[in-house]
């Protein structure tokens, strides 16, 4: 006569030796949960009071109205000052807003790029050194820095001084796109060099070194190996760049002139001098918010997360 054997049940089934029963197992899950978010707790009231209370404040302010006597009216709420972002001088502003850091977003590429990669190629020591001289500027306060170029870039700094000397004469910098340019650069190249460094240390050099055994020439196994590889470094280093420099404000404000107003001045003049539009420089802040989060957005999409 057989019998039959039937299984246990699943819920009366010994735990797995190191492994908590299914009920513990859930509270321990939620106990962590709670343990995190008490953790985290100072960063979140941090946030919330100093980043999106303020924003959901600016987001508020443009849709109000300014009287005649330059007040915001809170009541009168209305789209007139998004209306008025396709002024002419405010397309006019941000075309030279967009150049300027383009062309410091490129500057930067061009310079760190070959640094990184000598960074990252360097023995550990070497590395450890040369990555404190790039972090240095970062112990200085930005608005002596910037100072600092407008001492070096004046009428009587040693750079006019020393094209004179070479046969360049009447020559002006302060003032001009290229000493915001300069600034500019100066001021975030350390952004573009560290996430380059990341990217091109995780490199595998095998595969160049089998580029070049296939008769690749150094420009070759560069173009079609080093370059692709590489290239979230560059995406990500060239997004840290080019945000703040559209928005720059300090930079410009000192080191540029009244042909080099950037999107950031003109919407600091909107809440501080004779403007006083504050509904206006708040729809202005939102819209390059708007525009600067679409691109991060798509950037993540596309290729961000192979960082």
């Amino acid at each position: 006569m057989s019998t039959i054997v039937t299984p246990p049940d699943l819920d009366e089934q010994p735990a797995r030796p190191g492994r908590l029963p299914p009920g513990l197992e859930v509270k321990a899950e939620k106990a962590a949960s709670r343990r995190g978010l008490f953790i985290g707790l100072p960063a979140y009231v941090y946030l919330i009071l100093f980043f999106a209370l303020p924003l959901a404040i600016v987001v508020v302010y443009s849709f109000a109205t300014r009287s005649v006597t330059g007040l915001t009216v809170l009541g009168d709420w209305n789209l007139r000052s998004y209306g008025r972002l396709t002024d002419p001088l405010v397309l006019r502003i941000a075309w030279r807003s967009t150049w300027i850091a383009t062309f410091t977003t490129v500057v930067s590429l061009v310079v760190a790029y070959p640094f990184a990669y000598y960074l990252a190629t360097r023995p550990p020591k070497v590395r450890a050194i040369l990555l404190v001289l790039v972090m240095i500027p970062f112990w200085s306060n930005f608005l002596a820095r910037t100072f600092a170029w407008r001492l070096l870039l004046s009428s009587d700094g040693p750079f006019v001084r020393l094209m004179e000397f070479v046969g360049y004469t009447d020559l002006r910098l302060l003032f001009t796109p290229t000493a915001v340019v300069l600034g500019l650069v100066y001021g975030y190249l350390p952004f573009m060099i560290l996430p380059l460094y990341a990217s091109i240390e995780r490199l595998d050099h095998s595969l160049v070194e089998a580029a070049r055994d296939l008769y690749a020439s150094g420009w070759e196994a560069f173009r079609k190996v080093t370059w692709p590889l590489t290239l979230p470094g560059v995406i990500a280093g060239s997004i840290l760049v080019f945000i703040p420099s559209f928005g720059a404000y300090v930079t410009p404000e000192i080191l540029g002139g009244t042909g080099t107003t950037m999107l950031g001045n003109y919407i600091g003049r909107q809440f501080v001098g004779t403007a006083s539009d504050w509904p206006f420089g708040s729809a202005l802040s939102v819209a390059i918010l708007f525009v600067m989060t679409i691109a991060a957005m798509a950037y993540f999409r596309s290729g961000g997360k192979n960082l």
